[in-house]
């Protein structure tokens, strides 16, 4: 079991994220007009790089010191945790029902389920590994009590919730602007980060359970980050015949990602 200050710092973490989340689907009370296609290839394009940052040096270089420190070989747990992150969220993504924003066709299995709770779904697939990586960050940082550690938590939350914000009006705005009352817009917008304080203390649980795991658990979590990144967000981000704002977009986001960890972290 881990101890009840690691799951307050894990739900402190990912309650920052979430909170990211309500506040960009609260746009939906300021704004009537959905997102423009150039707004929202800029706004998954910043996600995936940050995305991809996020997996390197927040998750995959501190499972790799960690797997050394305790005299692993590092390749076997970073490795396999890697492709065991991509292999769930693989599954989820051929299980769950789910439609992406712009699609005419669901993903998943089939189910008999309203257009806008499938939107919410898609999102929330997204969701999922974050919450996993800043839940076990900040739960390292109440265990080990390292302010490096503290800082590199703060600039992932960072960094996560700078991509919620816009994942959040992405929800909301599209499905008021296709009918739905704005109540629920934001409401649904709202929920589909909330799987982020859930996922985070359900992985901080199963790392207390397990003695050694924290290597392959920080590697599930960037396998599962970069399988999002490369099966959704980047090319979500490059609609269009010879754009290059998803590309651009992606660079930045990996840019301020780095630059956040490398000068807190």
């Amino acid at each position: 079991m881990p101890q009840v200050t690691e799951v307050l710092y894990a739900l402190l973490g990912t309650g920052f994220t979430f909170l990211a989340t309500v506040l960009g689907a609260a746009m939906v009370f300021f704004f009537r007009k959905d997102l423009s296609p150039k707004m929202q290839q800029i706004f998954l394009g910043f996600a995936a790089g940050v995305m991809i940052a996020a997996s390197v040096w927040s998750l995959l270089m501190p499972a790799m010191e960690m797997a050394k420190a305790a005299g692993q070989i590092v390749f076997v747990p970073v490795g396999l945790g890697f492709l065991c992150g991509g292999g769930f969220l693989m599954l989820l993504d051929g299980l769950l029902p789910h439609l992406h924003l712009g699609a005419q066709q669901p993903e998943g299995l089939p189910a008999k389920l309203k257009r806008t709770t499938m939107i919410v779904l898609a999102v929330t697939l997204h969701n999922i590994p974050e919450g996993m990586a800043v839940g076990l960050a900040f739960a390292l940082v109440a265990k080990d009590g390292d302010p490096g550690a503290f800082w590199g938590a703060v600039a992932l939350a960072i960094g996560m919730g700078l991509q919620n914000f816009p994942e959040g009006a992405a929800i909301s705005l599209p499905l008021k602007s296709e009918g739905t009352p704005t109540g629920k817009a934001f409401l649904y917008g709202a929920l589909s980060g909330i799987v982020e304080p859930v996922f985070g203390v359900l992985t901080v649980f199963v790392a207390a359970g397990i003695t050694g795991v924290m290597p392959f658990i920080l590697s599930f979590a960037a396998g599962a980050m970069i399988y999002v990144v490369v099966e959704e967000l980047i090319p979500e981000a490059n609609l269009g015949e010879h754009s290059h704002t998803g590309t651009v977009s992606v660079m930045v986001g990996f840019l301020v990602m780095m630059m956040l960890d490398v000068a807190l972290g």
